[in-house]
Parts: structure tokens; C-alpha cells; sequence
């Protein structure tokens, strides 16, 4: 299972080694539980694939196919296995290298010389507080996203990397490293008998305890120690400075919140949802009191207590001897640990009113109601230790907890709701029917829906509306608003973030949800006559011709006076979504990326315009094709000016596990995403930046045009092009796999490109290794731009060199077309119905691809793809030869299958676990699929 490499980098060695063990073990274990046939299959394919890659053979290739198709499906299904679990342990081994790098963080990522910038510009130690002030970074968890990794697979996982690190640590004698790699391999043979394809699909609630898991694997811990990290940095950089980190991360979630084409996401489990929240983090804050309980003994003849501390602790005294005098009678000469004690019975009583499901308006009074009053009791004790000496003691598993307290709360994640506008508008019809006589929503214009929905919004109460009469679609949508209200009031006013309209086209869809939130109570009238609201509406802008809209929407909504008052009164930031998914697969990569970089620019012109607090939200995917690529690089290249201390974006299901599976990978991810924060927010301070040339947006703008024309003549013109993509790629088969609760299409009985989702578009797409979504049309426009003179090509070059975001564009794009391999899509083009279709589209493909090959090295004047990364580079080889394994296999379950279920006219066939197998097994080898 090992393939060779030569020695490039800094510590390969270790990894090589460490592929070449995992290989090794893994080796044994099939031939130890699946048996030699199985190894041998294996071995065969694996190395006769690598041979083929370093040169191509067509009789030998022809022998390997021929090898596939013969071999038994019970032998090729445990095939395709050893390669996903190699896959898997290809991850941890590259894992393990980050964890080893920690401490090296990369250059363009590192907080020392950020700062070590700042000192040569003088910054003032106020300059340096009021920049960390100004700090808000918000990733945002999703699920629906292609994340074929089960729970069970995860934690397996995890056990492995644990393992891993314990061998190579280097601390051990001859025994201990032998009982370490006899439970490396144990731990790998278990891997084996695990199944990694779901056996049932994914309900909403299993969803969001997935979500949850990377909560408690990594984050309560990563979380604090970053926090430190940036404090022990600062003071090493400005020991003069007295400067506070606060604690700027905030985390949201859609898991159980995205109801935009998921019916199963209903109001119940919306509330379910915020309830498992709720109880995670108390559970964790429990865990931390008990800690200190057991850290802070001081006894009181060594306590000096100050006023505050005393009169909280009496309080607190009386508390515990009414409701638990024995264990109060037992730290009665320990003023901390009877403080902490009854600090946990309060915690637990909250916890057992979480789990019961009493948590109501009508508090318990014996429990914590709001998290600031935790974080009283906490801040309060830390003073006390620091009075008396124990400064040290105070900033350890104490400020830990405080960290956790301002970042979590009582709520753990700000759950953003969505819908789609269509919704909002069909339900505002039917009530507008009730409240109104002579008024036609649906058959308004658009000035007179906006009109009527003002003159709603400014009255001091709406009439009841009887629900009864309702469609059960609008019942629905207006529930959703209910159980907001309800979870504001029991759980915190944190727990639910945004409001967000998908598919928003005109000013009156936010209008309609500033309706439906009144009609819910969400937004009141205050006792001087001011309405303000619990939640904001976030517009999101996802197409192409509504980008281009953008501004022309934003205007007649922030020049509305009733709004302005809202948003004023409502103390909230402006929130827009801007969606790089359906953008990219409405006009390809290069409109989609440009129309987004202009759209914040517009955005923020008009903030400026309107005095009015902005904060834009990235629909991120975690391919290339979706908005995808190193979050601190997509941070740093955003238009100058934009990012004003505050981001949020999406961290889709697919891309979590490679992010925060283990605490120190989540420090190192979001310490680069801190850092990129600060890079793109120095202009917040210094109230200057160099905006990039006009003549690079001029650039920008003609590639934008020539790259979506070029797209959109294949992808909506090409006659057939969608028959192609079904057929060619396994989109139909990947909606047999249980990875998500959500639909793959709008409608399911509709195979157009606007009923698909962007999501099983790129999946499709990049399991037939065609990758095209992420890179097709930017060779054509480059090429169209340079026509073979030196002097444009020297241009796109400075460009590349001088412009993040020009340089971001071409780094991704190479690592999408390093992804791509152009031999086996042409295999998975022949399963087109029409052999000439398949033929004359794959043409057009590959042309294309060999042009973008060519001007991405030109322009990024490099002599192969990835030259300046070779880490990538190494990871993709290390792949290759199993993946190009796995993907002939797919082709070959694909033909078989699709024959098997032309003859039965049923969707089902005995190839198709294998063909699911195959699917979890790319999408591994992949590390990102959709």
C-alpha cells in the first residue's frame, strides 16, 4: 500500500515513514482478516496504476482493466475498502506532519512577524488595543455539504493520530514503543471492520451531533490556548505594551437551522437543536468548575477576602447549607472550593432543567439564568486570586474557563436560520389576505409590496391571524418565527444569529421577513414609540444577475427610513451573505470570483454611503469550484477596505474533520485565520491602504467577461452538455448515499442545471476527476488576453505577484486542476449514451484544461503545477496511483450498474453498495469532493 517518494521537504522523511507504517500494518491486517486474495488484488492494482502514472503503457493499462472486471464482487467491495482506509490513514499521516509544524506556523500566517511589521510602522500600544477591538471572526459550521465520514469513523480516527504521536514522541523505552504499535495496529484493524458508508441516512438531530463533536474533540481546548498564544506573542514583540486580546471568536451553525430545500429541518428540530447546544456547553463548564474545585484549596487562613467576594460568598453559604449542607460543611474552611461548589450546583441545576425539558420563561431560581452571570462569579474570583498573590494560578484552568464563558456563553453556537425568499412571499400573500380587503400581494408591484410592508411594520400591533386558515406551508414558515421568539426567551438571545433569504432579488424579500418576525413578536415597539427587533434579516446574493443587482437592492432598502430606524434601533451590524456556490455554477469560476470581490466593494461604498455597520458573510465551500481554498489566503485577498475587523464565513460538513479533528490542527487553523483577520484590517487603524490600480480591475473585468462567455457557451448552449454531466459522472448514484438529510436537487424530477444544487454539481463533477466547475474558462480568457505578446504576459505576471487576490484566483485554480486528471475523465466520458456526445464534449474539456495547465504556469511562472507547493504537491502524488485505482473500478460499477437497472427499472442493483463504497472512497482519497 506504499508508494515512494523522493525526499523535497523538511521533515518528509518523518512522513513518508510514517505512510510507509501505516501501509505496512494496514497490510497485515488485510491479509490477516480479508486474506491473500484480497491483499494481493490490492497490492497489484495500487502498484500497476503507479507504473502507469510515471509512464503510460495502453497494453498494460488494458491488462489492469481487464484485472477489475474479472475480479469477484465480494473481493472488490473489501478492495475498494483497504483503499478508503488507506485514504483515511494517508490523512492522519499528513495530519500528524501539521501537528508537528505547530510551531513553525507558516510564513504568510505568522502573528510574530505581523507584528514585527507593526513595530517598523510605530504602531502605539492604543493603536494595537484598538485594532483587537474591532475583531470579530465568525466561522460558521454547516452540514449539508458531501462529508461521507461517519461519527464512528472520526473518532477512530482520531485514536489513530493520538497513537501516532505517542510513538513518535520519542519518550519511551523498547517496551512502551511495542505496546504503542501493537494498539496502532489495533486500532487500524478496527478501522477495517468498521463500515465507512452510513448503513442509514442522516436524520437533521444526528446532523447536528456531528456538528458537536468537533466542540469537544478540539475547540473548548484549541480556544484558550490560542488566546494565550496571541498574549505571550504580543508581549514578546511590544514588552512595553499592555495590550488585551479579547475574545473575538464567535462560532454559528446552520445544522438544524437551514430549512432553504430541506423539509425535514422543522421548527421542533430547530428547538431540538439549540437544546443540544445549550447542554453541550453547560456539560463542559461543569467539567471546568469541577477542575478548579480540585486546583483551588487554598485554605481561608491563607485567603484574604475582599467586599465583593465576601458578600457573593455568603450569599452562596446560604444556598448551600438550605439545599447540600454535608458537602458544604466539608469545604467550609475553603472559601474557593465552596464558592466553585455551589458555582457547579447552579450550573447543574441549569443542565438538569436542559434535560428535562423544563427550561421555561418561569426561571429557576436556583439555577444560572444568563451567562453574564457566570462570567461574574468567574471574573470576580479571578480578581480575588490576584490580590492575593496567585496571578499565576489565576491565568491557567481559570482564565481557560473565562475564555470558554465569553466565547460559548449559555448558548455554544448562534444558529442562523434560512429559507428561500419564494416562501416568505407565498405566506406574507395568505395573511395579507386575512388582514387586508382590497390588496393583491402576489399581483403587487414591487414598490407597492414595499410600501405595504413598511406601513405594517411601523404599526404598533398587527390584527391576530388566524392560523387555521393558513396553507400548511405558510403555518410552517410562520412557526419558525414562534420558535425563535421561544428560544430567545428560554435558551439565551444569542442562540439564534441571522435570518437569511436565500434567492433574494428584490428589497420587499427582506421586507417580508421583517413582517413575518412582527406577526411572531420578534420585532416591538418600545415605550418612546421605537420598533426594534430580535433578529435581522440577512439578504443573500447567490447568482450572477443578482450580484450585478446588488447595489440597486441595497439602496432602496437602507434609504428606507423605517428600516434605517430598525436597524438602528436594533443595535445589529448589516449582515450580507454573498454565495460563491451557485455564483460559480451559474457563470463559472472567474465571473462567480470577480462579481463576488465587486459586490463587496459596492457593498461597502454603500455602508459608507449610509453610515450604517456592515458585515459581509461568505457562502464558502470547501472545493475550489464552491469559494473554497485556505481561509487565511480567502481572508487576505478580499478587496482593500472590506474586511473592517469583522468576517464570517462558512465551514462546510466536508471540510470540518480536516480542520478541527484534533485541538492543536483547530489552533493552527484558527490562529491563520486570526492573523490573515488582523493583515486585512490594518487599514481600520492607520485609516489608510493602497487600493490595487484601476487598470487591474479593468484586467479583472475582461477576463470576468471572456471566461463566463466561454463557460456558459459549454455548460447552457453546448447541445446535450447536461445529458453529459448525468451520464458521465456518478451525480444520479451519489443520491444513494446516506451523507446528508438534504435533497440533491430543487426538484427532484428536474435534471436541469437550475434545479441541481451546487453542491452535487461539484461533487459530480470531481468524483469524474473533470474538476471543471473550479477551473474551466480561466485558460480561454487568459489566452484571449495575452494573444501571444511578451509585454501582456510580463503584466499578468506583476499582477499575479502584486494583487492577493489575482494571486489567490491562479493558486486555486492550480490546485483544481491538480485534481483533475484529464485520462480518466476521458474514461468516464465514454459512459455517455452517445458515444459522439461524449466524445465531442470531452474535446472540448480537455482543450480547455491543457490551455488552463499552460497559463497558469505562464502566469504564475512556474515549471509544474503546485511548484510553489510542494507539501500539496507531495500530497497529491502520494494519492494518485490509488485514486486512479478507484476510479476505473467506479467506471466499471457504473457500466454494470446502470445496465443492471435499465433491465430491472429499479433504482437499486447488486453493484450498487460497491459503487457507494467507491464514491465515500474518492471522496476521501480527495479530501474534498463538493
Amino acid at each position: 500500500m506504499v508508494q515512494k517518494q523522493k525526499k523535497t521537504l523538511p521533515g518528509d522523511s518523518r512522513l513518508r515513514a510514517r505512510v510507509k507504517l501505516y501501509g505496512n500494518v494496514l497490510g497485515e491486517v488485510i491479509r490477516d482478516q480479508a486474506g491473500q486474495k484480497v491483499y494481493t488484488a490490492t497490492e497489484m492494482l495500487r502498484k500497476g496504476f503507479a507504473s502507469l502514472n510515471k509512464k503510460y503503457a495502453p497494453k498494460k493499462h488494458q491488462a489492469l482493466l481487464r484485472f477489475i472486471d474479472g475480479l469477484d464482487l465480494s473481493i472488490l467491495e473489501q478492495v475498494i475498502h483497504a483503499f478508503s482506509v488507506y485514504f483515511s490513514l494517508i490523512n492522519v499521516a499528513e495530519d500528524c506532519q501539521k501537528l508537528q509544524q505547530t510551531k513553525g506556523i507558516i510564513k504568510d500566517a505568522s502573528y510574530e512577524e505581523f507584528l514585527q511589521r507593526l513595530a517598523v510602522q510605530n504602531f502605539s500600544e492604543k493603536q494595537l488595543n484598538h485594532l483587537f477591538n474591532q475583531l470579530l471572526l465568525y466561522p460558521v459550521f454547516t452540514a449539508h455539504p458531501t462529508e461521507a465520514k461517519r461519527r464512528t469513523v472520526m473518532q477512530n480516527l482520531h485514536r489513530v493520530l493520538t497513537v501516532t504521536m505517542a510513538l513518535e514522541s520519542g519518550e519511551h523505552n523498547l517496551d512502551k514503543k511495542r505496546r504503542l504499535a501493537n494498539q496502532l495496529k489495533r486500532e487500524i484493524q478496527i478501522l477495517w471492520k468498521t463500515d465507512e458508508v452510513r448503513l442509514n441516512k442522516p436524520t437533521v438531530e444526528s446532523e447536528v451531533v456531528n456538528g458537536l463533536y468537533y466542540f469537544k474533540t478540539s475547540l473548548f481546548s484549541a480556544i484558550p490556548k490560542l488566546y494565550r498564544q496571541l498574549e505571550q506573542t504580543n508581549k514578546k514583540s511590544f514588552p512595553d505594551f499592555e495590550v488585551r486580546v479579547p475574545s473575538f471568536i464567535n462560532f454559528g451553525s446552520w445544522i438544524g437551522g437551514d430549512r432553504d430545500g430541506n423539509p425535514y429541518v422543522t421548527p421542533e428540530i430547530t428547538m431540538k437543536a439549540v437544546r443540544l447546544h445549550a447542554i453541550l456547553i453547560v456539560q463542559q463548564y461543569i467539567k471546568d468548575v469541577d477542575k478548579l474545585i480540585n486546583i483551588l484549596t487554598q485554605s481561608d487562613n491563607a485567603v484574604k477576602l475582599n467586599l465583593a467576594f465576601s458578600r457573593r460568598l455568603e450569599q452562596f453559604k446560604k444556598i448551600a447549607e438550605r439545599h447540600f449542607p454535608k458537602e458544604a460543611a466539608y469545604y467550609s474552611k475553603e472559601p474557593y472550593r465552596c464558592y466553585l461548589l455551589v458555582m457547579r450546583h447552579q450550573l447543574a441545576w441549569r443542565l438538569h432543567d436542559l434535560q428535562s425539558g423544563k427550561i421555561s420563561t418561569q426561571k429557576n431560581q436556583l439555577a444560572y439564568h444568563r451567562a453574564e452571570e457566570l462570567l461574574a462569579d468567574l471574573r470576580l474570583l479571578s480578581q480575588l486570586l490576584r490580590q492575593n498573590g496567585d496571578e499565576a494560578i489565576a491565568e491557567a484552568e481559570l482564565k481557560d474557563m473565562i475564555r470558554l464563558v465569553e466565547t460559548f456563553g449559555f448558548y455554544l453556537v448562534s444558529l442562523d436560520i434560512r429559507d428561500e425568499s419564494g416562501k416568505h412571499t407565498r405566506a406574507v400573500h395568505e395573511i395579507f389576505a386575512q388582514l387586508t380587503e382590497h390588496f393583491d400581494y402576489q399581483g403587487a408591484s414591487e414598490e407597492e409590496r414595499c410600501a405595504a410592508l413598511e406601513k405594517m411594520l411601523c404599526r404598533k400591533n398587527i390584527p391576530q391571524v388566524n392560523t387555521d386558515a393558513l396553507s400548511r406551508e405558510a403555518r410552517r414558515t410562520l412557526e419558525v418565527f414562534h420558535c425563535l421568539r421561544t428560544i430567545q426567551d428560554t435558551i439565551s438571545p444569542k442562540a439564534i444569529g441571522q435570518y437569511v433569504i436565500s434567492m433574494t432579488h428584490n428589497a420587499s424579500h427582506v421586507f417580508e421577513v421583517t413582517f413575518l418576525a412582527k406577526l411572531a413578536r420578534l420585532i416591538e415597539t418600545d415605550e418612546n414609540g421605537n420598533f426594534f427587533s430580535r433578529i435581522m434579516p440577512s439578504p443573500l446574493f447567490e447568482t450572477i444577475n443578482d450580484l450585478e443587482k446588488i447595489e440597486a437592492l441595497l439602496k432602496n432598502l437602507l434609504s428606507n427610513p423605517s428600516y434605517k430606524q430598525l436597524l438602528r434601533n436594533s443595535g445589529r451590524i448589516q449582515e450580507i451573505m454573498l454565495g460563491y456556490s451557485d455564483s460559480c455554477k451559474d457563470g463559472g469560476i472567474l465571473a462567480a470570483a470577480w462579481n463576488l470581490y465587486e459586490a463587496q466593494q459596492k457593498i461597502t461604498r454603500l455602508a459608507k454611503r449610509y453610515k450604517f455597520s456592515c458585515m459581509l458573510f461568505h457562502g464558502r465551500g470547501g472545493t475550489i469550484g464552491r469559494g473554497g481554498g485556505p481561509t487565511h489566503k480567502a481572508i487576505i485577498a478580499q478587496p482593500n477596505g472590506t474586511v473592517n475587523g469583522r468576517i464570517k464565513y462558512t465551514e462546510q460538513g466536508e471540510v470540518l474533520s480536516s480542520k478541527y479533528s484534533h485541538d492543536e490542527v483547530a489552533l493552527l487553523e484558527l490562529h491563520q485565520a486570526s492573523v490573515g483577520l488582523l493583515v486585512a484590517s490594518q487599514h481600520v487603524v492607520t485609516k489608510n491602504y493602497v487600493a490595487q490600480p484601476a487598470s487591474y480591475n479593468k484586467l479583472m473585468t475582461r477576463l470576468c467577461r471572456y471566461g463566463q462567455d466561454f463557460y456558459r457557451r459549454l455548460v447552457d448552449e453546448e447541445q446535450g452538455f447536461i445529458d453529459y454531466f448525468y451520464e458521465a459522472t456518478p451525480v444520479v448514484e451519489i443520491s444513494g448515499m446516506n451523507i446528508g438529510s438534504r435533497p440533491t436537487h430543487r426538484k427532484m424530477s428536474d435534471r436541469s442545471k437550475a434545479s441541481i444544487r451546487a453542491i452535487p454539481w461539484v461533487f459530480g463533477w470531481s468524483l469524474s476527476r473533470h474538476t471543471l466547475p473550479a477551473w474551466y474558462g480561466v485558460g480561454y480568457a487568459l489566452s484571449v488576453y495575452h494573444r501571444d505578446d511578451e509585454e501582456r504576459l510580463n503584466y499578468l505576471r506583476q499582477v499575479y505577484d502584486n494583487w492577493p487576490f489575482f494571486k489567490t484566483l491562479i493558486d486555486n485554480t492550480q490546485i483544481a486542476l491538480s485534481k483533475a486528471n484529464p485520462r480518466i475523465a476521458r474514461e468516464y466520458s465514454r459512459l455517455s449514451r452517445s458515444a459522439d456526445l461524449g466524445e465531442q464534449i470531452y474535446r472540448q474539456v480537455e482543450e480547455e484544461y491543457l490551455r488552463t495547465v499552460r497559463y497558469v504556469l505562464l502566469v504564475s511562472n512556474q515549471e509544474k503545477m503546485l511548484g510553489n507547493d510542494p507539501a500539496l504537491m507531495l500530497s497529491m502524488q502520494r494519492r494518485e496511483a490509488n485514486l486512479s485505482a478507484i476510479n476505473y473500478i467506479q467506471i466499471m460499477l457504473l457500466k454494470k450498474h446502470r445496465v443492471a437497472v435499465e433491465k430491472k427499472k429499479d433504482s437499486d442493483s447488486p453493484y450498487l453498495p460497491s459503487l457507494l463504497r467507491s464514491i465515500s472512497a474518492i471522496a476521501t482519497g480527495m479530501k474534498n469532493t463538493g
